[in-house]
């Protein structure tokens, strides 16, 4: 059984130290998907940075349509609802991905790690996702980030296609963290991060490269039903990640349309 630190609304918000992300809490026992929770919330223009948060998801989804298994009480789902979005697709993907690996810091022995678009890593392996969900077709503007993040999963928690490529805080870290303390260090993380995307993309993608297990590294993935491979030499704000292809000159792909293979 996982450690009963249960998520309590006014101990994630006490001493949260953000003008935005956070200011209002909403912690469900239970949800289909806190992204779809978010969503409803965010009809409402004035709940710009509220954040939705559940101790179990019975439809809880990633990129691509995949499944995020999660039990009750082991891990973080939560969802920011964002009303007055100024960011491009792309910056506020980036953004996001460095607030997770940063808001999480080190844990353990290891530094968590982005793996573009939306996987943060420890020790190499999945510890948390990201799933942005553009609103717009509403208002623009208008988008829901979703953040999901493994704590006190063991080794047999996960089954064995996914024992060697996912992980847990408490895995890493060999304690047991607290879950109260990773949200606020996560929401004060995407405040930060946000705000900095705002004024410099430049610093966001400088510490998205600091962060990366795929910069100079040789990345194959899918674009559009179409197999590419190459070197990564970086991450463009606008138009995604760049890669040096095998076959010949520079191209950009946009994590959209785009699917890692290796």
């Amino acid at each position: 059984m996982p450690p009963t630190d249960q998520l309590d609304p006014d101990k994630i918000k006490a001493n949260l130290n953000t003008r935005r992300i956070g200011r209002q809490v909403v912690v469900y026992s239970s949800t289909s998907s806190t992204n779809d929770v978010a969503s409803e919330y965010a009809r409402n223009t004035d709940n710009d940075g509220l954040v939705i948060f559940a101790e179990e998801q019975t439809a809880g989804r990633g990129r691509g349509g995949n499944i995020w298994h999660s039990y009750r009480g082991e891990s973080i789902l939560c969802s920011v609802v964002l009303t007055r979005n100024r960011l491009d697709a792309e910056l506020l993907s980036l953004a996001c991905a460095v607030s997770v690996a940063t808001g999480l810091g080190k844990v353990g022995a290891d530094q968590a790690s982005i793996k573009w678009p939306n996987d943060i890593l420890l020790n190499g392996k999945k510890v948390a996702g990201i799933l942005v969900e553009s609103k717009s077709g509403d208002r623009a503007g208008v988008c829901v980030v979703g953040i999901g993040v493994n704590c006190h999963q063991t080794r047999d928690c996960f089954g064995a296609e996914l024992r060697p490529k996912a992980t847990s805080i408490d895995i890493e870290s060999r304690t047991v963290c607290d879950r109260t303390t990773v949200a606020r260090r996560l929401l004060t993380s995407l405040e930060h991060w946000l705000e900095v995307a705002e004024k410099d993309s430049r610093a966001v993608t400088d510490q998205w490269s600091a962060l990366s297990v795929q910069l100079g590294h040789r990345v194959r993935l899918n674009c559009d039903r179409q197999e590419f491979a190459g070197n990564c030499i970086g991450v463009d704000p606008q138009e995604g990640l760049v890669l040096q292809l095998d076959a010949g000159g520079v191209r950009m792909f946009p994590a959209a349309h785009t699917t890692i293979i290796k």
